[in-house]
């Protein structure tokens, strides 16, 4: 798996959050402010320019594109970027077990 130990940005583990089923780029940035209470605002030239980097990744495809139209595409997780998502999970939740260990001094 590629970036292995490297965290993913906030920005991507949203993204590949959303991508858990076909979404278009504006349906991305609803729903990532939707999930975070709109906290997370994707401008679009930070959405593009992470959907361009997942894409050379292998961690989203294509999965339609609306011919003539740039803005019809959408986009969904591959298996490699699942794994990627996983991975990343496990490591937030081990922070957080970790810091309530602190937290609760146990």
């Amino acid at each position: 798996m590629e970036n292995k130990n490297q965290p993913l940005t906030e920005a991507l583990f949203y993204i590949l959050l959303a991508t858990r089923q076909p979404i278009h780029g504006y349906g991305i940035i609803l729903e990532v402010a939707g999930m975070t209470g709109g906290r997370v605002n994707l401008g679009p030239g930070t959405l593009y320019g992470a959907i361009n980097s997942l894409l050379e990744k292998g961690w989203i495809v294509l999965y339609s594109a609306e011919l003539g139209s740039r803005k019809k595409k959408e986009y969904i997780i591959t298996d490699a970027g699942r794994a990627v998502f996983a991975e990343e999970l496990r490591r937030l939740r081990e922070l957080v077990r970790n810091g309530e260990k602190m937290e609760g001094g146990t």
